[in-house]
């Protein structure tokens, strides 16, 4: 086929069509043309091809002013369908919706994690009821995608960093459940899922390189460069817990200060926060509880600001990101007027006037992640849209040893 030819054409703009119809929603044919540029014939005769291919289908009609009703275009949602899930010690929290992203049915059900536990088999009769629940069966689901809270190495299958989900660790996850459940199951990390959910529809839609932190029971976070999330070579990209930083509090908590620094999970994960909070006077049973207890100008939260801040000092200075985006329940509890905080102890401590800010996406951003993934996956193969930023959760192609999954 010759660039340039009739042939070529037609396929961009029916590629371009799709697009603009998976991220809008339904259009009238005007409103269709209008957005990918082709004149009316020739929007017409794309929207008859598509239809004739099933990739379209018509969705009712536009009411309202004096003029005839305009028929609506969708792209076909019912070609495949996908589930999300995100998995906690607590509780697993599903979503089953079509290839155009409709939301058929959710889920919520603890899931037995400790070790020994049946999780294969338990996640299986979950996701088969939301599935049914949804009006189709687990085997038609084209692609699972499961936010997990630990760090997954894409070359072996296992997770790792993972201690509260033991029953999930010491085996190929997605093949395991994908060759079980007869689904293509996809892991992926929980702030990584965040991160992704936050460039499709949050304070990342238009930033090439940022940084994500989570603060909550745990630490964790997420890097983004070129709008491609950092794994590093066995999956542990962004597990930032482990960073040496020394603690700067202003009050004796009655804990060791290793010179070398401590470890940033035990500076700012909730029990560590709440002891800084006590040694302040604020007793507390979780660290956003804490935050919420403090209020505006009070000491604790500006000590709690110098921790996070000489965490988040380490990847500015490694990754010079554009933004820094703070996570969680406790940041959520410390709002902006936190993050504002936090930024200006950063800018104490680095040359990058880097902003810090709240996440912006409301709800289970995990799971919204986690859908937005399998969406970018299914979407590929129904329709050959590619979304660079949301790809890269299949296995390495390079790797015989380990198939890719289809």
């Amino acid at each position: 086929m010759r660039a340039g030819s009739p042939r070529m054409l037609r396929e961009i703009n029916d590629r371009a069509a799709i697009e603009v119809l998976l991220r809008e929603g339904p259009l009238t044919r005007a409103e269709l043309e209008l957005a990918i540029g082709l004149s009316k014939p020739a929007t017409a005769q794309l929207l008859t091809r598509l239809e004739l291919d099933d990739l379209v289908v018509k969705a009712g009609v536009r009411g309202g002013g004096r003029g005839p009703r305009a028929q609506l275009w969708a792209a076909n949602g019912g070609l495949a369908f996908v589930a999300a899930v995100d998995l906690t010690p607590h509780v697993a929290d599903f979503v089953v919706a079509d290839v155009a992203g409709v939301v058929l049915a959710e889920y919520r059900t603890p899931l037995p994690v400790h070790a020994g536990a049946d999780v294969v088999g338990t996640f299986g009769e979950a996701l088969q009821k939301v599935a049914e629940e949804a009006g189709i069966q687990r085997e038609d689901l084209a692609h699972v995608v499961i936010g997990a809270q630990g760090a997954f190495d894409p070359r072996t299958g296992l997770l790792s960093s993972a201690p509260h989900i033991p029953g999930w660790l010491g085996f190929d996850v997605p093949q395991k459940l994908s060759d079980e459940l007869g689904v293509d199951v996809l892991i992926e990390n929980d702030v990584n899922l965040v991160a992704v959910e936050e460039m499709t529809a949050g304070k990342a839609q238009d930033v090439d390189d940022f940084v994500m932190v989570w603060l909550s029971e745990g630490v964790g976070g997420a890097v983004v460069i070129g709008r491609r999330l950092l794994r590093g070579a066995t999956g542990g990209g962004g597990e930032i817990d482990w960073m040496r930083v020394p603690d700067p509090a202003t009050v004796d908590t009655g804990e060791v200060r290793p010179a070398a620094g401590a470890r940033f999970g035990n500076l700012v994960d909730s029990p560590a926060i709440c002891r800084l909070a006590a040694a302040h006077g604020i007793e507390a049973e979780t660290a956003w509880a804490a935050v919420e207890k403090a209020g505006k100008g009070h000491p604790f939260l500006d000590d709690l600001a110098n921790r996070v801040a000489g965490g988040v000092a380490n990847l500015v200075a490694v990754a010079d990101p554009q933004l820094v985006l703070l996570c969680g329940d406790t940041s959520r509890a410390g709002g902006e007027d936190f993050a504002a905080l936090v930024q200006e102890k950063l800018h104490e401590l680095v040359l990058p006037r880097t902003p810090v800010g709240c996440a912006s996406v409301q709800g289970n951003a995990v799971r919204a992640g986690a859908l937005q993934s399998a969406l970018a996956t299914t979407r590929e193969d129904v329709f050959g849209v590619v979304t660079p930023t949301l790809l890269g959760s299949r296995r390495p192609e390079g790797d015989s040893t380990r198939p890719r999954l289809q």
